[in-house]
């Protein structure tokens, strides 16, 4: 039932989608709750304090939930929508085959990028399986792509990660997800600790990849959506705490390239139980 609703969805034209996300998403934000206050918290810590900038992208977060069954289900119809001013980026790493690791932040339409990407050779992406089993068909649905293999975020998953890399393949994943047990660092994000996950540099060291960070904007009155690239220089930190802080910091700068566009509702700055003692050369 849900994927039946979800391919109606997708049937309409992007324009409406995006504009239909948008009021929903003020709508959403209007209600006073711990979604507004995260919201308003998390853009004044990156330094957007206007109230309506806050309402902006509360609005660009109901497109990118509206838009989401479009690029699921009717890819071949959005992939052709992407343009991007930075490709020799991507396809500069690419030439040097030895991998690529794409990190992708909760920016713009991050469901999009490595369906674009796919169009350079196979690519592996990490993903959760969803909470509700009513969901699997739905994710079933959108994983289902040739050249994108999609892997659970398990030691399985990381296995396979690796061999992608080793094959000289591209490999993709968010990296700013609040990170298992044992399995981040703090690092500065927009000022303030963030607990990071260590995964990306991890496999980066292992496996002498080039790093990109990706993200798409989504592009004014439904055109499609623009898509940014941005290599980490080399050599990457050994440290992993240092390492940590450059991929975030390389997120920032793609942020700030549209702000408006990133998930600012999410729980980044969390503080799990288990999370280690922020180091003494971390600010609070």
């Amino acid at each position: 039932m849900v994927l039946v609703l979800l391919r109606l969805i997708a049937l309409l034209p992007l324009p409406a989608l995006h504009g239909i996300g948008r009021v929903l998403g003020r709508c959403v934000y209007a209600l006073p709750g711990r979604y507004r206050q995260r919201l308003q918290r998390n853009a004044r810590q990156a330094g957007y304090d206007d109230p309506a900038f806050a309402r902006r992208a509360a609005g660009e977060t109901g497109a990118m939930i509206m838009e989401t069954p479009k690029v699921w289900l009717q890819t071949a119809k959005c992939v052709p929508k992407v343009v991007s001013d930075t490709e020799h980026v991507a396809t500069d790493a690419m030439a040097e085959g030895r991998g690529i690791l794409y990190l992708t932040p909760h920016l713009g339409c991050f469901e999009i990028t490595a369906r674009y990407i796919v169009k350079y050779g196979p690519i592996t992406v990490m993903y959760r399986p969803p909470r509700h089993a009513a969901l699997e068909p739905v994710m079933e649905a959108a994983r289902s792509m040739s050249g994108l293999n999609a892997v659970p975020a398990t030691r399985q998953g990381v296995r396979e990660f690796v061999r992608a890399l080793k094959r000289g393949e591209a490999v993709g994943m968010l990296p700013d997800q609040v990170p298992g047990s044992g399995d981040g660092v703090w690092a500065p994000f927009f000022g303030r600790p963030a607990l990071t996950m260590t995964l990306a540099g991890k496999l980066a060291r292992q496996t002498g990849v080039a790093v990109v960070v990706a993200a798409a904007e989504r592009l004014a009155h439904g055109k499609g959506w623009r898509l940014h690239y941005l290599r980490l220089p080399e050599p990457l930190p050994d440290d992993p705490q240092a390492l940590a802080g450059l991929i975030n910091q390389s997120m920032e700068t793609l942020i700030r390239r549209f702000p408006e566009q990133y998930l600012w509702s999410y729980n980044r700055y969390k503080v799990p139980a288990d999370a280690p003692p922020l180091p003494e050369s971390v600010s609070a």
